[in-house]
């Protein structure tokens, strides 16, 4: 078992996940195949697998076999003790999915055992930037033989296997196949903030579990920040005594952590932001801060604070933190963070003024630019590569310097014309809460500014909708495409979720399933990457993480209990045909400090914050309706019937909400979903009353109007937003079938 989780409950989970699928009809549910010359019997009817990351080349025609009980490894390599506990990892989760026991044994001589081949090459160190990650698997009823580069192979392969077995009435099976498979990215990250709110140990392992599963090979921790330092110090221990509020990491927990990463192919990079976001160093040590005395009253000084990088007492500080926590960490790589220092705090103060007029620093800049090489010429002695967010590059920074791009293309765009390599995370966001199909849109080397959040809003209006331009910006000229050479120098991306409105109980669904779309975006050549199958193979992958060990809906079942406890089904209905809103518009403190307000801690116990960016039921719905609207008039009576269970939800998430006052911030949520879902039941003739298009438009234009609201940071800035922080992600099916073309035409 893995993480307590009962093979029961899991074949619940997968069974459910599979039939989403195809009901919902998303076509095909695995990476473009190439037919096999020679296909393998069938066990049962073809069926074709669904492997996420999609691979390099997958040839099968969807036949399997009954999965073997009883398998035996046989090495062609002398296995290592880390791939010793890979295999063991493997069985244990081939018996979750499979709902029955399978154990794999190292080579023997009872003939009874299903055999599998593994040949690898080793690797000096591992897990590296370097490291080879190609693997092939070819898997029929006699055996398998898996082949790989190097370990980081081998991991992936088993990752693959576990997802070639799925469930039938007559038991597990596994379907054949061969997989050439090979990462396009070396670099393919998650960042994750555990400074804004603390994640325990045990949730960040099963972070990296999950991670493992769909071949993401680096974690990109952001330990310290204004709001919290996260790693115990014992040169500065003030750190966890003071500015850790009492939840930090040992030393030892660490440790631990970065060798359970490395047993599963993950490389740690450490984030320490410097020289701004300091609020929480500079809390335990003042000295070094720019502005004396600290303001420790207003909760958006939190995002101000930053070191005084003309005391030469700083660097001995940030030079002894940096060599002990390098020594904790021993990936290459070191992230410095550099972004959004607020240049007040170096202007205004008159003995950096005067340093910067003394020594020919003409812009903030400079300064940091002379701070960012010397900390550079500080982890260089480590050993250390720097990373940092690309306001680094504001000015000159060492060679070699890892760039961390956030803030759009032409970012990207200059580091490579300035030669340094980078790692794209601005369109992967996590936190502007935009649905997994926004990002999947969205390709690493997509030149176009906002790609994402223009994704999302089209999506979501549907193609009579409007949306909402930013009118408070001037519009930035094209990013041309990147050259060839350019594009040799990005290594990869990063999904990235900052945590300011992200607490431990809601991680996993943050995260999930939506980071499994972004790692196919990361490993999968774009022609492998193929939207109108991706939800549909998402809805497969979510429910075998979910059974391997995530919490997302058991986190979201916990919280909507506290909710309304005892009665979660009605407000359950609403949660399935909405998001919250999006680009931030939720994160209330953020607009607060924007707009010069007093900032206060977010309460993060409303629907809002169960709701889920990714709808499956509605997506499921929309697919429909465009189908029905195209000519399959069978599928009227499902969507009659998902219609009417909406359009009457309203009336008991009234009564349930009179009795649970959590609930009340989403009643004009719930009776916008009324609407819209009797405006879809007019428009197939049921339950059609007069003036009911008047209606129907209305409902629709309110809607889309509320997702309008929300479709980029510049409108959310401006626009009111929704009571309750939801939108509604059945629009697009609604509006078709009101408006639709061909087919059935309306009376």
């Amino acid at each position: 078992m893995i993480k307590g989780f009962s093979i029961r409950r899991g074949l619940r989970v997968l069974a459910a996940g599979c039939a989403l699928a195809v009901l919902a009809g998303f076509g095909t549910c695995s990476a473009p195949a190439k037919a096999d010359t020679t296909p393998p019997a069938a066990f049962n009817a073809p069926q074709p697998p669904v492997i996420m990351p999609a691979p390099s080349t997958l040839q099968t025609d969807g036949s399997a076999f009954a999965l073997p009980a009883r398998w035996q490894v046989i090495w062609q390599s002398p296995p290592t003790p880390l791939l010793t506990r890979a295999v063991q990892r493997f069985a244990n989760r081939m018996s979750i999915v499979a709902g029955q026991t399978v154990s794999v044994e190292n080579a023997g001589k009872d003939k009874n055992t299903f055999p599998i081949h593994i040949q690898y090459a080793r690797e000096a160190t591992f897990p590296a930037p370097t490291m080879r990650e190609d693997y092939t698997l070819d898997v029929g009823p006699d055996g398998i033989t898996l082949t790989a580069q190097g370990p980081a192979g081998v991991l992936h392969g088993l990752a693959s296997l576990v997802q070639l077995v799925r469930r039938e009435a007559t038991g597990p099976v596994m379907a054949q196949a061969h997989i050439q498979d090979s990462p396009r990215f070396t670099w393919r990250g998650l960042m994750l903030d555990v400074s804004r709110h603390f994640m325990s140990i045990p949730t960040v392992e099963r972070q990296i579990d999950a991670m493992e599963m769909v071949k993401l090979n680096v974690l990109h921790l952001h330990l310290s920040d204004g709001a919290a330092f996260r790693v115990e110090s014992r040169h500065y221990p003030r750190l966890q005594k003071i500015s850790s509020h009492g939840q930090y990491y040992t030393q030892a927990e660490i440790r631990n952590l970065v060798r359970y990463a490395a047993d599963r192919g993950i490389r740690i990079v450490p984030e320490f932001d410097t020289p701004g976001h300091s609020f929480a160093m500079l809390l335990a040590y003042p000295q070094y801060a720019s502005v004396l005395p600290m303001n420790t009253t207003d909760r958006a000084e939190i995002n101000r604070a930053a070191l005084d990088p003309t005391n030469p007492a700083t660097y001995t500080f940030v030079r002894g933190l940096y060599a002990e926590m390098s020594a904790l960490f021993p990936d290459p790589v070191f992230h410095i963070g550099g972004d959004e220092v607020v240049a007040k705090q170096w202007t205004l103060t008159p003995r950096i003024a005067h340093y910067m007029q003394a020594h020919h620093f003409a812009t903030p800049a400079d300064l940091q630019a002379s701070f960012t090489n010397r900390v550079a010429q500080m982890l260089k002695a480590d050993g250390k590569t720097v990373m940092g967010w690309d306001e680094i590059l504001a000015a000159s920074v060492p060679p070699h310097t890892i760039i961390e791009s956030w803030r759009g293309p032409a970012n990207t765009a200059k580091a490579a014309e300035a030669g340094l390599p980078v790692v794209v995370s601005g369109p992967y966001y996590l936190d502007r809460l935009l649905p997994a199909s926004a990002y999947y849109e969205t390709d690493p080397l997509d030149t176009r500014k906002d790609a994402a959040e223009a994704q999302a809003a089209a999506q979501t209006t549907g193609p009579g909708g409007t949306i909402a331009t930013p009118t408070d910006t001037k519009p930035e000229a094209p990013v041309p495409p990147l050259t060839e050479q350019q594009k040799t120098l990005i290594l990869g991306a990063e999904g990235a979720l900052w945590t300011e409105v992200v607490d431990e109980d809601m991680l996993d669904a943050r995260l999930w399933p939506r980071m499994a779309a972004v790692a196919e975006r990361f490993w999968s050549t774009p022609q492998n990457c193929v939207p109108q199958t991706l939800y549909g193979r998402l809805a497969v992958t979510r429910d075998k993480l979910d059974l391997l060990g995530l919490k997302s809906r058991e986190d979201a079942d916990t919280l909507l209990d506290r909710l309304a406890a005892g009665e979660t089904q009605v407000p359950r209905v609403l949660l399935s045909a909405v998001s919250p809103i999006r680009n931030y518009a939720h994160n209330h403190e953020f607009l607060q400090i924007r707009h010069k307000q007093t900032a206060t801690e977010q309460d993060l116990n409303t629907p809002a914050d169960i709701a889920s960016p990714d709808s499956f039921e509605a997506e499921k719905f929309n697919a429909a309706a465009v189908a029905f609207v195209n000519g399959k008039v069978e599928l009227r009576p499902e969507l009659e019937r998902q219609l009417t269970i909406w359009a009457a939800n309203d009336a008991a998430f009234n009564q349930v909400a009179a009795r649970h006052a959590a609930l009340t911030p989403a009643l004009g949520a719930s009776a916008q979903l009324a609407a819209l879902a009797r405006a879809g039941l007019a428009a197939l003739g049921t339950e059609r009353t007069p003036g009911w298009r008047e209606q129907a438009r209305k409902a629709l234009e309110s809607a889309r109007k509320d997702i309008a609201a929300s479709s980029s940071i510049h409108v959310v800035t401006n626009t009111p937003q929704p009571a309750g922080d939801l939108i509604q992600r059945i629009v697009p099916g609604v509006e078709a079938l009101v408006t639709r073309e061909g087919g059935l035409t309306l009376p």
